[in-house]
């Protein structure tokens, strides 16, 4: 899509991406830092994001999906990729094939992937994840001795790491955290009693990583901290981070709306005097909520926060910029962003929806073009 026809667009900052893990990697230090790149970098692009996150020193990358690992492939990217969930059965070739680290935590997997392994020039690396209390993927804990056999049995595998993920890390105060942690210990040493190497452990996300300490162990996964996004309000502020992504469009429209006149889909917005409205070509079809209009979200236009007048609609919003306002067409409008001294933030726009930061960018759609600046 060409972004000079449609103004709506993503703008991401890659030396903001570049100082976020730079920052993630002084916490941790010495322990390393992988850049979590799912869900196309969060929104903000996985492949230019894994580029600047290991120019900036990331020792690794992390993905959901196969096919995530196979298009970081695809672009060159030759670094360790580390698939955070067990690929089924049917993708264990792929995963061999694109030199991907996947995840175990079945006699099946594990199986399969041994098989096609077989024939590579190198054995093949797995995680072994345990649940330790998030009860969504993972191996329980008193099937994790037997699993690591299997995997150390194997000839063409090679057991990488064991792991596990903390369900409540962005929540500092609660006392599960604590009590993963003993639990994967106590798994991991079983490990090695039974005679079994474990290379590495890692347990830490961005919230375990900037509030856990404890955590960190051989290696840490930052995902949403790397693009400048706390993962909780608990935990903000106890790292410097920078938002590294700008929600942006351009007036299309405007025109003057009589007090008392309703705008948009129900009428359901009304000013109480004249009153200057500029129509958007941007809306839900592209991440920017329905609900928004109603919740009174704003936008910037001249540097000034500006209310969402009604219900935003699929491919347009409505923006009041209040009597006698100067605003033309062509203006830049920022949704989420900084403009002149103002900034609204993803982190916004979530309290507002009830929901976290990770959800917005995640959200924002594959309409809106991304473009990238500074290399990183």
């Amino acid at each position: 899509m060409d972004a000079r026809i449609r103004p709506s667009r993503v703008e991401v900052d890659l030396e903001a991406v570049a100082a976020n893990v730079r920052a993630l990697r002084a916490l941790a230090a010495p322990t390393p830092l992988w850049a979590v790149v799912k869900a196309d970098g969060y929104g903000h692009g996985a492949v230019p994001v894994a580029r600047a996150a290991l120019g900036a020193g990331a020792a690794g990358l992390a993905v959901a999906l196969v096919e995530e690992g196979q298009a970081l492939r695809a672009a060159g990217i030759d670094a360790r990729v580390l698939l955070l969930s067990e690929p089924p059965v049917a993708g264990a070739r792929a995963v061999v094939e694109a030199a991907i680290e996947p995840t175990v935590y079945s006699a099946e997997v594990i199986a399969a992937l041994a098989a096609v392994a077989a024939d590579a020039d190198r054995p093949q690396a797995v995680h072994l994840k345990v649940d330790t209390g998030m009860h969504r993927v993972g191996a329980a804990p008193e099937d994790v001795v037997a699993l690591a056999a299997a995997v150390d049995r194997a000839p063409a595998l090679r057991l990488a790491s064991v792991w596990t993920h903390l369900a409540v890390a962005d929540e500092p105060e609660r006392e599960l955290t604590a009590v993963q942690l003993r639990r994967f210990d106590e798994a991991v040493a079983a490990v090695e009693v039974a005679g079994i190497a474990v290379p590495e452990r890692h347990a830490a996300n961005s919230a375990g990583l900037i509030a856990h300490p404890a955590a960190r162990l051989d290696l840490v996964r930052a995902g949403i901290a790397i693009y400048g996004i706390a993962p909780s309000p608990e935990v903000a502020g106890m790292v410097e981070l920078r938002p590294a992504l700008r929600l942006v469009s351009a007036v299309s429209h405007v025109k003057t709306v009589a007090a008392g006149e309703g705008v948009s889909y129900g009428l359901r917005w009304a000013p109480e005097e004249d009153t200057v409205v500029a129509t958007v070509p941007i809306g839900y079809a592209d991440g920017v909520r329905r609900r928004l209009g109603g919740l009174g979200a704003e936008v910037l236009v001249g540097g000034r926060r500006r209310r969402i007048a009604g219900t935003v609609t699929m491919d347009q919003i409505l923006v009041d910029c209040g009597p006698g306002s100067a605003v033309a067409r062509g203006d830049e409008v920022v949704l989420i962003g900084r403009q002149g001294d103002e900034e609204i933030t993803a982190e916004d726009w979530a309290e507002r929806l009830g929901t976290i930061g990770y959800e917005i960018t995640c959200g924002l759609g594959p309409r809106l073009p991304r473009t990238h600046t500074g290399n990183g």
